[in-house]
């Protein structure tokens, strides 16, 4: 059963009821970040029931020494954990001397919580019973600024329902915090000094190990009726908090309100020596604002993102409601601006899966942010990895590989590998392509080949040299082989010859060999600096060259399909439809080596690699590939529904894409998975994108101009979005009767719609029946 406790919007996430079963849950839908920092919607005022608090700083986190029974070589030294931060957000309300803590209430009335997408703040509203009889009416709202990317704002009122009220505001800071997810338990944080300056307050500390400085800051303002007033503050400070006390008797019907303005300002942009008085120069900027301009700033920040990025739905709230949430948490997460941060798997929203970085962003996001954004977000995501070569390459010697060659992380932080599950470390190896096909994708899709010329081709010849030596010559096949694998279904362990990657690994080396061909004819002065640096031989080309071209990949003559594994077969071929629902999800029911055994299939796989080189194989082929693995997947990956949407759609199997669409779009909102609690799927987000605009809309780039086969499911009236296509806007309108093509901005544009050509000019309509 789906939680179904989020009320259908086009523009907001609504929650009606306070009901303490959900709070962990809400927390994570109810996260807001803007791409610098982040936080799980926890309560500003105290709460004692069950909670996962959570603040989180881009780029910040702690090597958490690996936990392991029995260590094997090549194994990473640590887990990286993204760290919960020192808290900003605490308020204490301390009403007649009782505290206000919702789950202590005799009762809650009228609570509601909205996320507002469209304007980016997070609102809550309710009437509160305290245990001593007093009601009050609380209000709060609260954003992290775009523009002022080290800053948050929150605005707490609270007004007395009758009867004269003592009330006591107590903002605090707090960096006495713990993470949920460690191996040993170890502190991950340092204090080095809390102290205050007038209204404003400052909590110093770094992270153990890394030696990330960090300042944890804040200000407040008080009004009553609107009306600022300057109270004097009692000052209360440990070696981990500072708090002040503001005491106030209200009327009844009179409202007292609190701003508090604070955030984090960081030695990854600062000097340390400098993090105290940036925090400053923030907090100016803030109180002369004000929270009212703040958010008026705000609004216009989200609007601008919006402009290009929405996607809307007419007829079905519930499928607007999901894109617009993943469209927004994307942009929450990652805005382009800083090259040295990634899209984490959970954002800003929880701590699973620690590290920022997993071939989700390659796969996944990137066309999300070349199309919503302008190219050179994506060419900062494709610089990301570039600027880990060299770790990459020191990670694949760890493993016995040479000369070169580079096996890039499956999980990192920062270059190195920090994932510690072997059958992933070691052998989940196609990460490697996805990052290939990522440059491959880009200058596909933006025309830019100044990448490739300057970065992307060492990267490229570094992952052809690891799948020459990753590859093994079978005298019994007379092929070369690729053992011992785990693939994108990772249902199934050190198997031989996964299908998608064999397929990777042949593309992977002749698309080297393509570049290094073109690079060598058109610009022979990146040739001989290139091939001066990593010293590549005409021999080492031939050696790749007889890998490729002999590489195995196996195949049943009786289905007619490529098999995702050397033994598929063997398996007792039960499909999904044929297994007892109180079964489901397998991962949380059965032992692991009960679900090795099963033909059960967590993503995409072999349709994964019919996915990426969709012009490798006809319509027929993916219709019978996925007519044979479909039924298999049980879809346990947030990356799964996605890939099966948009090879629906292709399909005209409308009723399957649709399905799976939803699936994908409210993935987190109605907790397919039963997992939202520990945080949202962020990476896989972007596939719900793709699902509209791949799938449905049918975009492809085809021999350099922008393709079109749109199609709309019977739930829907209509749809649109925009793209941004080689620094072109166009806007795609789909309804029910006909499609239109509108050019926004630029030039003469030529796309394809259903393989038929058609010339837009600037701001002139084309309608398709």
């Amino acid at each position: 059963m789906n939680q179904d406790y989020i009320i259908p919007n086009n523009w907001s996430i609504i929650e009606e009821g306070f009901d303490a079963s959900r709070v962990e849950s809400s927390e994570s839908l109810f996260s807001i970040g803007n791409g610098a920092m982040g936080q799980r919607a926890n309560f500003e005022e105290h709460y004692s029931g069950k909670t996962f608090q959570g603040s989180y700083i881009a780029g910040v986190y702690y090597p958490d020494k690996t936990r392991v029974g029995w260590w094997k070589n090549g194994y990473p030294e640590y887990f990286a954990k993204v760290l919960n931060a020192p808290s900003w957000i605490g308020i204490d309300v301390i009403i007649n001397g009782e505290q206000l803590d919702l789950y202590a209430c005799k009762k809650v009335e009228g609570f509601r919580r909205e996320l507002n997408m469209k304007e980016g703040w997070l609102s809550r509203n309710f009437i509160a019973t305290l245990q001593n009889n007093t009601v009050v009416q609380v209000e709060s709202k609260r954003f992290l600024s775009l523009d002022l990317d080290e800053l948050g704002a929150i605005q707490y009122s609270v007004k007395p329902a009758k009867g004269d009220v003592e009330i006591i505001f107590q903002p605090y800071l707090s960096s006495g915090i713990t993470n949920k997810d460690t191996n040993w338990d170890d502190k991950f944080w340092d204090t080095m000094q809390v102290h205050q300056e007038d209204r404003q307050a400052f909590i110093q500390a770094k992270t153990m190990k890394t030696d990330f400085h960090t300042c944890t800051y804040m200000e407040t303002q008080l009004f009553l009726n609107e009306k600022e007033v300057t109270l004097q503050p009692s000052v209360k400070t440990t070696d981990t908090s500072i708090s002040f006390s503001y005491k106030c008797e209200i009327k009844a019907n009179e409202t007292f309100t609190i701003h508090k303005f604070g955030g984090y300002t960081v030695d990854r942009n600062h000097k340390k020596a400098e993090l105290v008085s940036a925090a400053k120069s923030v907090l100016k900027t803030a109180v002369s604002l004000g929270f009212n301009t703040l958010l008026e700033t705000q609004k216009q920040a989200w609007a601008n993102i919006w402009d290009m990025a929405d996607i809307t739905i007419q007829g079905d709230v519930k499928a607007q409601q999901g894109i617009r949430f993943n469209i927004f948490q994307l942009n929450q997460t990652y805005l382009g601006k800083d090259s040295r941060l990634n899209i984490g798997p959970k954002g800003f929203t929880g701590e699973k899966y620690g590290g920022s970085t997993y071939w989700d962003t390659e796969a996944y996001c990137i066309p999300f942010y070349m199309a919503t954004k302008n190219q050179q977000v994506a060419k900062t995501l494709l610089e990301y990895r570039y600027h880990h070569l060299e770790r990459a390459i020191e990670n694949a010697k760890k493993l016995g590989f040479k000369n070169g060659a580079a096996l890039y992380p499956m999980v990192t932080m920062n270059g190195e590998e920090c994932h510690n599950e072997w059958e992933i470390t070691f052998e989940e190896i196609h990460r490697n392509g996805a990052i290939a096909f990522a440059i491959y994708n880009y200058h596909r899709y933006t025309g830019d080949y100044s990448y490739i010329t300057e970065k992307g081709l060492e990267v490229l010849i570094a992952i052809a040299r690891f799948w020459q030596q990753r590859a093994t010559f079978s005298i019994d096949k007379n092929m070369y082989v690729v053992l011992g694998v785990t693939g994108p279904n990772e249902y199934e362990n050190n198997i031989n010859n996964n299908f998608y990657t064999n397929y990777l690994a042949q593309w992977c080396i002749n698309y080297a060999l393509e570049n290094i061909n073109k690079i060598k004819t058109e610009y022979p002065s990146d040739y001989t600096r290139i091939m001066n640096k990593v010293r590549l031989s005409e021999s080492e080309l031939k050696d790749w060259k007889s890998v490729a071209d002999t590489m195995y990949f196996p195949y049943s003559e009786k289905y007619q399909v490529y098999l995702q594994q050397d033994g598929f077969l063997d398996k007792e071929l039960i499909t999904v439809a044929d297994l007892d629902k109180s079964q489901r999800p397998i991962n949380q029911k059965w032992s692991w080596d009960r679900i090795l055994r099963s033909p059960y299939i967590k993503q995409a796989d072999t349709l994964q690699g019919f996915y990426f080189f969709e012009e490798h194989f006809s319509t027929e082929e993916l219709e019978r590939h996925f007519d044979f693995y479909e039924p298999f997947t049980v879809h346990e990956s947030s990356l799964s529904p996605c890939v099966h949407s948009i090879q629906a759609a292709k399909l005209d199997r409308m009723e399957q894409a649709y399905t799976f669409y939803l699936r994908t779009s409210r993935l987190d909102l109605d907790d397919y998975n039963h997992e939202v609690h520990e945080g949202l799927h962020t990476t896989s987000m972007a596939g719900t994108w793709m699902s509209i605009v791949e799938g449905f809309g049918g975009m492809r780039v085809k021999n350099n101009t922008l393709s079109f086969t749109p199609k709309i499911p019977n739930q829907w009236q209509g749809y649109s979005f925009k793209v941004n296509f080689r620094n072109h806007i166009l806007k795609v309108s789909v309804n029910q009767n006909q499609s239109n093509f509108e050019l926004i901005s630029g030039d003469l544009l030529e796309i394809l719609v259903n393989n038929k050509s058609l010339v837009l000019q600037k701001k002139q309509l084309q309608t398709l029946s």
